[in-house]
């Protein structure tokens, strides 16, 4: 035993050294935990050189990392370790998180750059007031093609989907919300309706749809449509615009019976180190020029009514990704379900994807 603990003992002592030297040279340069800001988003979803801009005007260590899914997010928030400062949850999320109590309550007298935000994206149904959140992006969600493998068609419903001539040509994305809220769409429901019957009939017509449906996948979508693999793509309009950017064959637009109309949002969780930092990081990314800067290397649609002075002309009258309020009025925020609800939505896209095997 006593040989044990010599052993034993040194280590300690080593191992606690080690805390101590790496928690000095951190401080040395200025990386304590009072000026370094945990920022938690979707991946390649911040211009970088912003990152460094922020660091240079406030002296913050951003420390930077990316999840792929609400859901993995607010599983690891709500598990700590990490403890974020900023994160950019969609809508539905949080509303989730407000009633799980994982944010903070915003002090907009913080955020004076809030005065930029068009005020048709504030106040909404999944956060009143915008008291725990700030609009970061936006965007729609629909139908991207190319008139070129089409033989010069156009698309401008859901229901154009289901031509026979599509067969084996569609990618879905892959997301239960987003394809069962088509296949409601399609029927002129809500792509928030839970009246059971409502969604069986969706999904028998979703079954419909198999023999046009090439892949259902996730990110890949972007590429295999610019590369030309399939003609039409089901997916969100900053993906599109990407696409698009690579593929100038390639159209994109909103369908005439509804869709989605989503928005990425900057919030403070509850466990937050750094509430001073995330206002700032907040403020700064609200700032016109700034937000001009990240759309532009982000590619989606900015709320940021200032910012677009700063965009190009062409981009701000693209009404495929700056559509009139009259067709924006239109569109559907995605509510928050509940638990027993979004399972059963789940429940019926894995059915679905079942079918088509």
């Amino acid at each position: 035993m006593k040989q044990i603990m010599r052993i034993f003992v040194p280590v300690i002592v080593i191992a606690f050294g080690l805390m101590y030297l790496a928690s000095h040279l951190n401080s040395a340069q200025g990386f304590t935990g009072g000026n370094t800001l945990n920022v938690y988003n979707w991946g390649d979803y911040i211009d970088p050189e912003l990152i460094d801009k922020f660091e240079e005007e406030t002296g913050m260590k951003v420390i930077y990392q990316t999840f792929d899914s609400n859901e993995a997010m607010m599983t690891k928030i709500s598990q700590g370790g990490t403890a974020y400062d900023v994160t950019v949850p969609s809508e539905y999320a949080i509303s989730k998180m407000k009633e799980e109590e994982m944010l903070l309550p915003l002090d907009h007298e913080k955020i004076p750059n809030l005065q930029y935000i068009d005020p048709r994206f504030l106040d909404l149904s999944f956060d009143p007031k915008n008291e725990y959140s700030i609009p970061y992006f936006w965007g729609t969600f629909g139908i991207i093609y190319n008139p070129k493998m089409l033989d010069g068609q156009t698309l401008t419903s859901w229901e154009d989907l289901w031509n026979p001539e599509y067969k084996n040509q569609i990618f879905l994305v892959d997301g239960a919300r987003e394809v069962i809220g088509m296949g409601l769409n399609s029927l002129g429901y809500s792509l928030n309706d839970t009246n059971k019957e409502h969604l069986k009939e969706a999904k028998q017509k979703l079954d419909q749809l198999t023999p046009n449906v090439k892949a259902i996948i996730g990110d890949e979508i972007k590429l295999l449509l610019a590369n030309e693999e399939a003609a039409i793509g089901v997916t969100w309009s900053g993906e599109a615009a990407d696409v698009m950017w690579e593929n100038e064959n390639v159209d994109y637009v909103v369908p005439e019976e509804g869709s989605n109309l989503w928005f990425d949002n900057m919030v403070i969780p509850k466990s937050a180190q750094n509430i001073e930092g995330a206002y700032k990081f907040i403020n700064f990314m609200l700032d016109p020029e700034n937000a001009a800067q990240n759309a532009d290397y982000v590619g989606y649609s900015t709320p940021n009514q200032k910012a677009l002075d700063y965009l190009d002309e062409e981009v701000v009258n693209d009404q495929r990704f700056y559509p009139e309020p009259e067709l924006t009025e239109k569109l559907e925020v995605y509510d928050n379900l509940g638990k027993k609800m979004l399972a059963y939505y789940n429940d019926l896209y894995l059915e679905f994807k079942m079918h088509r095997k």
